[in-house]
């Protein structure tokens, strides 16, 4: 902290204070507001916290303006050309890139929890096969919340490390025995010697070709790999309210995995399939998509396009184009599929040539890309979330991780404006 400062007066009765300002290492200097209320009796108003910094974090940077996203300082068109899912998951909860020896250290530590309790297949048989997936990896995370209940201690290290671990390394497992059982298929059991992203394949499309288990394995990794963390969104800002109250890291996933269920959150690379899908089964071509998209008095939005934080290409988004190319290049004309990613890139053709979309910045995004290669690889629609949790969770852990060492540790509690009722009498029934 610098000693620079913001002086406020209040207007009303002359006082003032002064607020520090405290130095951000990237990105916009942030006021510390703390004392507002204490010296002349104000609260800030920000809905959607849009202008807060709720925490202090050194693990993702941001630039929406730049169209950069960095892990721990690393770019990530950096790390999805040269890491690896496992290695980035070091990255993201040690502040820094792991020599060999500690590489196998966490893998193999990954590997050994990768043998779920059985238990967990139990409860996910109760379920109807019609539920929502992440409805039951939800619950599956409140389960093993009851099941490691009775050791709860968030203070000790080894406590987080060993749920940390087991954290990461039971949700693929989990994932690839929901997608099993909506599809009525043997559920399957993990090879310790396989990464995360080839136990998911391995085990949810066991009779595909090697060729194509070692495509999807690649492909996937990198879908986890720019998922893993994006900063302080709704589930991350989820997970770290919920973890304030100490409770179980498991709970506090759950209460991550329930918040990017929304379709605003994570479903919207489900909501760019459906698009394409409705597309396809009209009788209207691309163009008039197009034009309907352009009409500001026209209710139809393109899905997959623009990002809410990137005003320029989301970095992400360029990364798994690539994949999804390298993926289309594979189908053949007699593939069902081929139709529908026939549309999306003429969809992606208009996004990156025509004035309205350029002008507006609404690129691709990396929603779009992911249903499409999602798609390709075979994961139902219904799943498409879970993978992105199954990825987020990373993250997920790694910012718990974080606000408990921080030295202002405490629970979350915002406040409001109120505009309801003043002192309001009771009357009793029989006078109403």
């Amino acid at each position: 902290m610098t000693n620079k400062k913001i002086t406020i007066k209040d207007g009303q009765t002359n006082n003032e204070i002064d607020l520090p300002v405290l130095d951000s290492i990237l990105g916009p200097d942030v006021v510390d507001i703390r004392s507002l209320e204490k010296n002349l009796g104000y609260l800030s108003h920000d809905p959607g916290f849009m202008a807060t910094s709720s925490c202090e974090s050194k693990i993702t940077f941001i630039d929406g303006n730049e169209g950069k996203l960095w892990y721990r300082g690393y770019p990530i068109e950096e790390l999805a050309e040269n890491s690896s899912f496992i290695e980035t998951a070091y990255l993201l909860l040690n502040d820094k890139l792991p020599n060999i020896n500690e590489l196998n250290n966490f893998s193999n530590d990954i590997s050994k929890s990768m043998n779920v309790d059985s238990s967990v297949l139990n409860m996910i048989k109760v379920f109807d096969k019609n539920s929502h997936p992440m409805a039951i990896m939800t619950a599956c995370l409140t389960y093993l919340s009851a099941k490691y209940h009775s050791d709860i201690d968030i203070q000790n290290k080894d406590y987080r490390y060993n749920s940390t671990i087991n954290l990461i390394a039971a949700v693929p497992i989990m994932a690839a025995w929901i997608l099993n059982f909506i599809h009525n298929n043997d559920f399957g059991q993990p090879n310790q010697e396989l990464s995360l992203a080839e136990n998911f394949i391995n085990m949810s499309f066991p009779n595909i070709s090697e060729e194509q288990k070692k495509l999807s394995s690649k492909a996937m990794d990198t879908i986890f790999l720019l998922h893993a963390d994006h900063e302080q969104n709704a589930s991350t800002s989820t997970v770290r309210l919920s973890g304030s109250s100490e409770t179980s890291p498991y709970a506090a996933i759950a209460a991550g995995i329930s918040t990017l269920w929304g379709p605003t959150h994570g479903g919207a690379n489900e909501a760019v399939i459906n698009m394409l899908e409705e597309i396809k089964n009209s009788d209207k071509d691309v163009e008039h998509y197009i034009n309907m998209a352009k009409d500001k008095e026209n209710p139809f939005r393109l899905m997959g396009f623009g990002h809410r934080i990137y005003k320029n290409y989301d970095p992400r988004a360029k990364i798994i184009q690539k994949i999804a190319h390298e993926y289309l290049k594979k189908l053949d004309e007699t593939n069902p599929n081929k139709p529908l990613f026939d549309i999306a890139m003429k969809l992606e053709k208009y996004a990156l040539e025509d004035d309205y979309f350029v002008s507006r910045k609404l690129y691709p995004n990396v929603d779009f890309y992911s249903g499409i290669v999602l798609k390709a690889i075979g994961v139902p629609q219904s799943m498409y979330t879970v993978i992105f949790a199954l990825a987020r969770t990373v993250g997920w852990v790694a910012h718990w991780n974080e606000m408990i060492e921080d030295k202002n540790f405490r629970i979350g509690r915002p406040r409001q404006l109120y505009t309801g009722k003043s002192k309001t009498n009771y009357i009793k029934i029989e006078d109403r």
